[in-house]
């Protein structure tokens, strides 16, 4: 029995994406519960760990298994190659999901990239309300309310979920396509009403901005 080995039986019965910081725990917590491991697993390390995962990956290519060891953004799992798809799909026969629509996509995609952003300002971009899209998006647990934005009526503040990094495979929003050239792109914004400021704005102003 080794490091690697135990990462393996971890990463295997995990019901989730693991961290090198929850393995190290689970390595070490064994070894202080029963006195069934080598003492150097007590001392085991988070790079000790990393070290572990990369080894697990490169075997996992190199010997062709159809599963992958993947990076997700809250950890590391074991995942079915894509490759093996069609078969794996029929044990869950459960309708799919339907396809995000065209509109509901540029509409994630502008929130992603400028997050948190009002609805207004999104559909300043798009040039068409979004109110039913972005219902959709939250209904999908794509997209979540952030708060409320420090301008005159404080409308509320859309950003994108952790389930959002997950569906499309980010481990965080940098890994976004041109995330850095797009971000700093010049995009039309909603005219801001001039009115009190935040603080000052009646509780009606701030209830009536709920949808």
């Amino acid at each position: 029995m080794n490091l690697t080995q135990v990462i393996e039986a971890l990463l295997f019965a995990g019901q989730k994406p693991l961290s090198a910081r929850e393995l190290v725990s689970a390595i070490k917590g064994a070894g202080d519960a029963e006195d069934l491991l080598p003492n150097e697993f007590s001392r085991t390390t988070e790079g000790q760990v990393a070290a572990a995962l990369e080894q697990l990956k490169i075997e996992y290519i190199e010997k062709g298994r159809a599963f992958q060891l993947a990076e997700k953004s809250e950890g590391w799992q074991l995942v079915s190659d894509p490759a093996y798809a069609p078969w794996v799909r029929q044990l869950f026969p459960a309708a799919k999901p339907a396809r995000l629509t065209a509109p509901s996509l540029e509409t994630l995609a502008i929130i992603a990239y400028r997050q948190p952003i009002t609805r207004a300002d999104v559909e300043a971009v798009r040039g068409v309300a979004v109110d039913g899209v972005l219902q959709s998006l939250m209904e999908r647990g794509l997209v979540k309310i952030a708060g409320r934005a420090e301008v005159p009526g404080r409308p509320l503040l859309y950003e994108t979920t952790q389930f959002f990094l997950e569906h499309f495979g980010l481990r965080n929003l940098d890994e976004l396509p041109n995330a850095e050239e797009l971000r700093t792109r010049y995009l039309p914004s909603a005219p801001r009403p001039e009115g009190p400021a935040p603080s000052e704005a009646p509780a009606v102003e701030a209830a009536a901005a709920l949808d």
